[in-house]
């Protein structure tokens, strides 16, 4: 019986860009006349006045403002979408409010702006500092404005900033790669993303991939990079997540840690628990901005997906195995509403294939090579028993969470 619900955060997608890259697959939409920011935050905070009785007398971890490009909307909107936000949700002070920022869509001193708005996290997608990487990676930035904009972020006195750097691009060296987090680790972030490039479905890069280094490659940039974010003091605690101390990033944890989550904006997903019992429902609402804006405008609430009980191992370790110490086992039954004995063969067998350990004060953690071969030992909890014979996949790089 679960007694209490688990943290909750909110996540806000503002879901334009100026370009869509070719990697990317978020929902997101090129931009092709100006973002209709009073309307789109009108409909957002209507979007959360619906949602907000099913969290009635909760309070948020934390708030991320994500894309898209939410910097292409101006520091105004964002503060207005904050104070509307805190009117209608209880958000204590202080709270973790990350913005994802683009350094293209930045001009010089407006990081202040959005600190005086609110903001105290950025997420700064940076990727490369090499030129000819951002040109193959879409970027319409260039290495110069991510310098730039990290001296607005430490001029603003945003000191908690991440920097997204992808690894295994087209034609690129070990030697590139580690260069990229080198020149990263010397601008003085608090995070660092560091992810390998796939190829996702739906993705123009999917349908035309370009030529990328092999797995032995990627996996010795992945360990050569992983070796200087160590020596700079940066402590890995998620399998693509790096961060000094005391700077990991709440809301991303929250995920991880099977947390509980309101979406609201075009596209969004939530994750809602519910007491007593335990049981766990999904959200869900409209990718297309124009369809999203006219079902909130016809006061559509959002629907309810309620998870069947069998799929919430799996969705739980698909989250909580990311994380480089694992989970408490005693956060299972609270985060799922089953006892931790029904997955118990599971775990044997994830032991005995060396890709699961238990640690010290009650974790379950993955090994090294539970890490390398996440999806292996994740795709452990989707049946009660694993199938013999299935492909082993280096699993150590998937989407970047920032």
């Amino acid at each position: 019986m679960l007694l209490q619900p688990p943290p909750l955060a909110l996540y806000v997608h503002l879901p334009w860009c100026v370009r869509k890259c070719p990697y990317c697959d978020f929902n997101s939409h090129a931009i092709d006349a100006p973002v209709p920011e009073q309307r789109y935050v009108a409909a957002l905070l209507r979007d959360l006045e619906l949602q907000a009785p099913r969290v009635s007398g909760r309070e948020v971890v934390s708030v991320f403002l994500g894309g898209g490009t939410p910097s292409l909307f101006s520091p105004r909107a964002i503060g207005d979408l904050l104070a509307g936000v805190r009117s209608r949700i209880a958000c204590p002070t202080p709270v973790e409010v990350t913005m994802e920022a683009n350094p293209g869509t930045i001009e010089r001193g407006r990081f202040a702006e959005y600190r005086a708005a609110g903001i105290n996290r950025v997420s700064l997608g940076g990727q490369s500092f090499d030129a000819r990487h951002l040109a193959a990676l879409g970027r319409i930035h260039s290495p110069g404005e991510t310098h730039r904009a990290v001296e607005e972020l430490h001029a603003a006195g945003l000191a908690n900033f991440n920097i997204d750097l992808m690894y295994g691009l087209p034609a690129q060296t070990l030697e590139e790669a580690e260069a990229d987090v080198q020149t990263a680790l010397a601008l003085g972030p608090a995070h660092i993303s560091h992810y390998q490039l796939t190829l996702e479905p739906g993705t123009v890069f999917f349908h035309r991939p370009p030529a990328l280094p092999d797995e032995d490659t990627c996996w010795e940039m992945q360990v050569r990079c992983q070796a200087r974010l160590a020596g700079a003091g940066f402590s890995q605690y998620e399998i693509s997540a790096y961060a000094r101390e005391g700077r990991r990033c709440v809301h991303n944890l929250n995920y991880w840690e099977f947390g509980d989550y309101v979406g609201i904006g075009a596209g969004a997903h939530g994750k809602l628990t519910h007491a007593p019992g335990g049981t766990v429902s999904r959200t869900t609402h409209a990718r297309q901005p124009r369809q999203y804006q006219a079902s909130i405008d016809e006061s559509r609430v959002v629907a309810l997906d309620l998870l069947d009980p069998s799929q919430l191992p799996f969705e739980f370790m698909l989250n909580a195995l990311r994380l480089v110490d694992g989970f408490a086992a005693e956060i299972f039954t609270p985060r799922t509403g089953l006892p931790l004995q029904a997955i118990e063969p599971t775990l044997r067998i994830a032991m005995e294939r060396g890709l699961l350990e238990a640690a010290v004060r009650g974790q379950l953690r993955p090994t090294a090579l539970g890490l390398r071969f996440l999806n292996d030992l994740q795709a452990l909890f989707l049946q009660a028993l694993p199938i013999e014979g299935q492909p082993v996949r280096n699993a150590a790089t998937a989407a970047n969470p920032r």
